[in-house]
């Protein structure tokens, strides 16, 4: 199995003995209640269920002090009067006679976790787990945590196994200080966190917790806050930060190491540079090139999460409105780091419907199903481009990718606090309730659409006859031997004198019934093969076609010699992006052109800050991912390319291939369409000053009709 859920019963034993209505949201019901919605769809009988253990105290000692393991030891003897009086030692805890043993038990879930994942006997997982970590530091409880179990995961995978780059994904409401103030001076460990903040005014009340609260000595730069200054935050905004921040950042590299100088010549299709490659400067363009910043790839071996769900639509503590679908499309954005290695370890989460939705859609992420379309429009919010744009500002020292950036000032968060912003309502308390009750009456309905998405019998299919035999492909991809109807395929081919031929016909009619399964939600996502010189005239039926079935919004991304044909309507319901192009133009708002960039930085900014904006601005019922004649992609960035698309378009992807491609080439397709990670890019090289240009100068056309391109706020 390629899933772990680690959970242990005991952990529902700790609850709040006394009147307290701040603490009283973080109950047992969290876990009964998710656990219980996972194994009604079925999802926890996927998984490998491990049973939690308890973590040692040596190994709590790798995050906290043996005095403070004592304390926590000693509750287990005390009276509830007694705990009640420790609790208000500190800010907006309770303790249990169990506490100790539930809180060990989490620690030891994320432990589990990791050794399961780093060992290779699972691909992935979750760890249902209360208490929660990520507000606990090195000498107190705080904020309903007890010890901080995604910090001692992360000494553990550091210590135990030799991990050098680790990711921390906090997308809980909450900033979790606990785990910035054990990381912030370390440079193995990139933390990001996005959090509630209102300028200051939500709890913890921190000035760290903003913007340009970016690291301490050695570890500047690799603590990254993202402040959301109002409530209502959305799809759109969690993704923006995504694309624009953080992917960026886990791609991309520090001002600090080794150079990897990107030069000229003709280099393998099929694999990624070498080193060396990445060094050589051949022919008078690179040697007129500027010299490259030196650089050091971060590119983490371990992506761990604080998956907090009061980020969620309907949770009073956060009062956001991003739907339990886009945690499913953020954690598969996060598996395309790290090789697939992604733990998940429970932090908050207190509208119980809201928080076991939330957790089924990042199980199923895990598990590789296709993520849920995302409702309603993809336009950021103008206060959470001001706070992309804060944080993209206070790391541009540190980063090369968000160097990239309109000059525009704008003011710190911290610096232009509202007037007149009512305090946000005390947990447990009458207005929160209240709000409670409202969020629930309007989360009904798009839990009502959620499960109207149900998942395609079939993930993958693939027509490849040329190709099968040296393909090694995951034992549930079905190898179709169906075509469309003689009759339907013979009049199209009638439309391109390029498939006249018998060879460019079936495969033609292979194409068209991956593409009709995919349609009508038999199969989530294809590969296939044409023969080179129908490949152009293959990719026009396919868009055609999709079209006449009812496909309302296609997206086609033809790479190589593959150009858009001239009479296709540019009515909006088609995207054409062409990469290879001979220039970098926005012919329409619906027709784009980019030449391909000549190195894995410049690829990389193409797909994160052009490619993938665009294909959640334009929200495609289906994606036609082409890889035409000379496209000249390596496998590796083909892979990442199917694998990031897959993700806004839930998993309708058909990828069409020219049969004189590898095998190689097309397996690692049709894995990554499978839902598997993809291979690594190799050496890093960054973009050339060309491709930066290029890219800013598709950006500025373009971004006023795409939101999703946005980095700022407008004027």
């Amino acid at each position: 199995m390629r899933t772990a859920l680690v959970y242990h019963e005991d952990m529902m034993a700790t609850r709040l003995l006394w009147d307290d209505p701040e603490c009283e949201i973080e109950c047992p019901e969290r876990l009964t209640t998710a656990l219980g919605r996972l194994q009604q769809r079925g999802l926890e009988q996927r998984c490998l269920r491990l049973t939690a253990r308890e973590a040692s105290e040596t190994e709590l000692g790798l995050v906290h002090s043996p005095e403070y393991v004592a304390l926590l030891r000693g509750t287990q003897a005390l009276s509830t009067e007694e705990l009640q009086a420790l609790s208000g030692q500190f800010d907006a805890v309770y303790f249990h006679p169990s506490t100790f043993h539930c809180a060990r038990l989490a620690a030891g879930a994320g432990l589990q976790l990791v050794d399961a994942v780093l060992t290779g006997a699972v691909h992935n997982g979750l760890a249902l787990v209360r208490p929660p970590g990520h507000h606990s530091q090195r000498a107190a409880a705080n904020g309903f945590c007890m010890f901080n179990n995604v910090a001692i995961a992360a000494k553990h995978a550091q210590q135990e196994h030799g991990l050098h780059r680790i990711l921390i994904v906090d997308w809980d409401i909450h900033h979790g200080q606990g785990i910035q103030y054990i990381f912030e001076d370390d440079p193995s460990v990139l933390y990001f966190s996005w959090h509630r903040y209102e300028h200051g005014r939500f709890w913890p009340y921190l000035p760290e917790s903003d913007a340009d609260a970016v690291g301490q000595g050695r570890g500047r730069g690799f603590t990254v806050n993202l402040p959301w200054n109002q409530v209502g935050m959305g799809n759109a905004d969690y993704v923006a930060a995504f694309l624009h921040v953080l992917l960026p950042l886990a791609f991309e590299v520090t001002t600090r190491g080794a150079v990897l100088i990107a030069g000229g010549g003709q280099l393998d299709a099929r694999s990624p540079p070498t080193p060396r490659q990445c060094r050589m400067r051949v022919g008078r363009a690179s040697l007129r090139a500027p010299p490259f910043t030196p650089s050091l790839q971060f590119d983490p071996e371990l992506v761990l999460v604080s998956a907090g769900f009061d980020s969620a639509i309907g949770d009073p503590e956060g009062q956001m409105q991003a739907t339990p679908e886009c945690f499913a499309h953020l954690t598969q954005l996060l598996q395309v780091l790290a090789g697939g290695r992604v733990c998940a370890m429970l932090e908050g989460g207190y509208h119980l419907e809201s928080l076991s939705e939330s957790v089924c859609m990042t199980v199923q992420a895990l598990l590789g199903d296709p993520a849920p379309p995302l409702p309603g429009p993809m336009v950021p919010v103008h206060s959470a481009l001001e706070s992309i744009r804060s944080v993209r500002a206070a790391h541009a020292p540190h980063w090369m990718s968000l160097q990239q950036q309109d000059s525009a000032p704008v003011l710190s968060p911290s610096t232009c606090s509202p007037e007149g912003r009512a305090s946000p309502p005390l947990p447990g308390g009458p207005e929160f309730k209240a709000a409670a009750a409202q969020a629930t009456v309007a989360l009904s309905p798009l839990l009502d659409q959620l499960h109207l998405c149900p998942t395609p019998p079939v993930r993958t299919a693939v027509a490849l006859t040329p190709l099968d035999t040296a393909l090694v492909l995951p034992p549930d991809v079905l190898h179709q031997e169906a075509s469309s109807p003689k009759e339907e395929t013979q009049a199209w081919a009638r439309l391109h004198k390029a498939l006249a031929k018998d060879e460019a016909v079936t495969a033609l009619g292979e194409i068209l019934c991956l593409l009709d399964g995919i349609l009508d939600g038999q199969v989530s996502s294809g590969l296939a093969a044409t023969p080179a010189p129908a490949a152009a005239a293959a990719v026009d039926v396919a868009t055609r076609h999709g079209l006449s079935r009812g496909a309302q919004r296609l997206l086609c991304v033809a790479v190589g010699q593959l150009d858009r044909p001239s009479d296709l309507a540019d009515d909006g319901r088609t995207l054409w992006l062409s990469i290879r192009g001979k220039e970098a133009a926005a012919l329409s708002m619906f027709h784009v052109s980019m030449p391909l960039p000549g190195t894995i930085g410049g690829f990389l900014n193409f797909a994160l800050a052009l490619v993938l904006p665009l294909a959640y601005g334009f929200q495609p019922d289906v994606v036609l991912l082409a890889l035409g004649p000379a496209h000249g992609l390596w496998d590796s960035q083909a892979a990442l390319l199917a694998a990031l698309l897959r993700v806004p378009a839930g998993g309708r992807v058909l990828a069409l291939l020219v049969e004189e491609s590898t095998p190689q080439l097309a397996g690692v397709l049709a894995r990554v369409l499978h839902g598997e990670a993809p291979p690594s890019l190799g050496p890093f090289c960054v973009a050339s000053p060309g491709d930066k240009q290029a890219l800013m100068h598709l950006r500025r056309q373009l971004e006023s009709q795409w939101k999703m391109l946005q980095v700022a706020a407008p004027a």
